[in-house]
């Protein structure tokens, strides 16, 4: 067995001697356990998850899903860029919802405007969906849909390459389809990504890099 258990282990005793689990001599991914445990990946806000270290290609189609939770009104979901200005960008900025699309003749985001600042960063699960249909894209929150003009339209493939990086993104990395650096601080589960009829669900656990990221469990409420 080459992995770790995803599961809590308490009052473990050897020879007849409790361990104290309190002050532990080294520590690496390893989180407190929850009382009240959801499913779902939890990010606390200084990390982010990468995935598809090859580099994954967006080019003229893309439907995003997933759910998130979180009380922060700021905050990276996801970015896929490339070393040139082809790019897409998820990310909560002041309470708001943007997805920003750059097929390499400049950047268009679609903005879902809640009526409350706080109303999607209330500790309750939304969903969103963002899509990537040639020049055409769309946000839909909560089953609210957001369109966006693009004058672009000769442009319409985001010719990608790079991971996607969820939650976040490490300093020396760019993103041309993000505005905010801050990481997401919340929990996220069952992000698809679907172009034509392949549809492909990610888990965070088998993510590349990791870090402030635990795939396996979100506290019941924030803590």
């Amino acid at each position: 067995v080459t992995h770790s258990i995803p599961a809590c282990i308490g009052n473990m005793t050897i020879n007849s001697k409790q361990l104290d689990n309190e002050s532990p001599v080294s520590i690496f991914a390893v989180n407190k356990c929850y009382v009240t445990a959801q499913e779902g990946t939890f990010f606390d806000g200084s990390g982010f998850a990468a995935l598809v270290r090859e580099g994954y290609k967006v080019r003229s189609d893309v439907n995003i899903t997933l759910e998130f939770r979180t009380t922060a009104v700021q905050g990276v979901l996801l970015g896929v860029s490339s070393a040139k200005v082809d790019a897409i960008g998820l990310e909560i900025v002041n309470g708001k919802v943007l997805f920003h699309v750059n097929n390499g003749a400049g950047r268009i985001t679609a903005t879902y405007e809640p009526r409350g600042t706080n109303s999607l960063c209330d500790g309750k699960w939304h969903k969103l969906q963002a899509n990537k249909s040639k020049h055409h894209i769309s946000l839909i929150i909560d089953g609210n849909l957001v369109q966006t003009d693009n004058p672009y339209i000769q442009s319409t493939s985001a010719d990608t390459n790079n991971p996607i990086y969820i939650g976040g993104y490490p300093a020396d990395v760019k993103q041309n389809c993000l505005t905010s650096k801050s990481s997401f601080r919340g929990c996220l589960r069952n992000l698809v990504l679907t172009k034509g009829q392949q549809a492909e669900l990610f888990d965070f656990s088998r993510a590349f890099d990791l870090r402030g990221v635990f795939p396996h469990s979100c506290p019941g409420a924030e803590h």
